[in-house]
């Protein structure tokens, strides 16, 4: 599972809310509230969001698997 907390806390510190953040990055609402909902995004969001932050990935997502999948499957 995706996770945005970090993104939102840091959206935070900056003094940046989502609406400015949609702006600065080009991406739409429907993608802004895909991440509210802690779903995956495209890549290339993620990575504007970073450029526009001058932030690494791991800054603003953390991935946590649902279930380790071992060698064997």
């Amino acid at each position: 599972m995706v996770y945005y907390d970090k993104l939102w806390h840091l959206l935070i510190d900056k003094n940046i809310n989502k609406t400015i953040l949609c702006e600065k990055t080009k991406i739409s609402s429907s993608t802004m509230a895909k991440m509210s909902k802690n779903e995956a995004v495209e890549l290339h969001v993620l990575y504007r969001i970073c450029e526009v932050l001058k932030c690494d990935i791991g800054d603003i997502v953390s991935f946590y698997p649902d279930r380790v999948v071992s060698d064997n499957e």
